[in-house]
């Protein structure tokens, strides 16, 4: 079994300044779980501290039960990819990836047998007598990742080893790696400032944000069902829009009152959930997929329709996104191609209030 744990892990810098503050997180055997975060986040450095790489100030780390805060990396029985390859260049794609195992004094058959297959995985078989400078950006990485494969270790880790590659590249790399976790089934905790990287790859995602845990759960989850303004906007691309709302009674019905004069009503099912916030201010969060063009004939139940002036009109192909502003807050929204859209010029757009969302701005809590 390879769980890892960490218990009320802290990191603390000289000058009492904290990168990671007291997180939990269970990482079940053989689960793919991504932190992803902003910049200065402190998922960089959490993975490092589950390597061994970085001394934790205080809390514990185990990883397949046995504790290993004062176990060195090389005796964790982990396996770490990094976003600069780290292969040398001298040695041939085949020696990259044997070299850990020689140390270890490994049998050449052994060797050779983890070698190729780790190579047949990685679809690399052509280019293990190649040097790393004959290869592309995306076969090096490869070799980083096959180079991690034959240890067979208890558990990957991988810092964001896609960051150095084109955007098409890693698309493609995305989907490599979720292929191989698919077949190799190793715990892997992967690292990355990317949403869309965490939400294609997690089982589950941890998402955090000034050296905390703000929400762990499924990629869907996380989606539909944010537990906080910061997940809701981190998650999620375009980000998620925020209106300043006002909730107010209207009959036995709740309504949003937005600024310019909006009225949206709240689904009936989410009357009870918001009635003790009624008369407060509160901040609307709505996805911008959700903010979409009227269609004919829609008998979708809980759809409010208002008009809105674009100043933005950008055309994406599949989609056209338009950009509006509502009391200095900048509002997004997916329409289809087809739909006739120019800046300046008055739209009626469809709100899908069962998608709604009601945050406190005090505690930055979603409702």
């Amino acid at each position: 079994m390879a769980q890892v744990t960490l218990r009320k892990i802290v990191k603390e810098y000289e000058g009492g300044v904290q990168a990671v503050k007291g997180i939990d997180l269970d990482i079940a055997d053989h689960e793919f779980v991504v932190l992803v975060g902003p910049s200065g986040c402190g998922k960089s450095t959490t993975l490092r501290m589950i390597a061994g790489l970085e001394e934790i100030t205080s809390g514990d780390i185990a990883i397949g039960g046995a504790l290993v805060n004062d176990i060195p990396p090389r005796d964790r029985d982990i396996a770490m990819v990094f976003q600069n390859y780290a292969l040398y260049p001298h040695m041939t794609v085949y020696d990259n990836m044997a070299f850990g195992l020689m140390l270890r004094k490994f049998d050449k058959g052994e060797i050779r047998r983890r070698v190729e297959n780790a190579a047949r995985i990685l679809d690399i078989g052509m280019l293990l007598d190649r040097k790393p400078k004959a290869l592309s950006g995306g076969q090096r990485q490869r070799v980083a990742m096959g180079r991690a494969i034959v240890r067979d270790p208890k558990v990957f880790l991988f810092d964001e080893p896609l960051s150095n590659l084109d955007a098409k590249l890693r698309v493609q790399m995305r989907t490599e790696i979720k292929k191989v976790h698919q077949t190799v089934k190793t715990t892997t905790v992967y690292v990355t400032h990317d949403q869309i990287e965490a939400m294609t790859l997690a089982d589950r995602v941890v998402v955090m944000n000034h050296g905390v845990i703000e929400q762990v759960g499924p990629p869907q989850e996380l989606y539909h069902h944010p537990a906080t303004k910061f997940v809701a906007g981190f998650i999620g691309s375009p980000a998620m829009n925020f209106i300043p709302v006002r909730l107010e009674q209207g009959g036995a019905a709740l309504n949003l009152e937005l600024p310019g004069g909006i009225v949206l009503p709240v689904p009936a099912d989410r009357t009870r959930r918001y009635t003790p916030h009624i008369g407060r201010e509160l901040l609307f969060g709505l996805r911008p997929e959700h903010l979409t063009e009227v269609r004919p004939n829609d008998h979708r139940e809980n759809m409010a329709v208002f008009e809105a002036v674009p100043e933005v009109v950008e055309p994406m192909g599949m989609e056209t996104l338009l950009h509006f502003w509502m009391e200095g807050a900048e509002i997004c929204a997916r329409i289809d191609p087809a739909t006739p859209a120019e800046p300046g010029r008055g739209l009626p757009l469809a709100a899908d209030m069962n998608q709604m969302h009601l945050i406190d701005p005090k505690t930055d809590r979603v409702l």
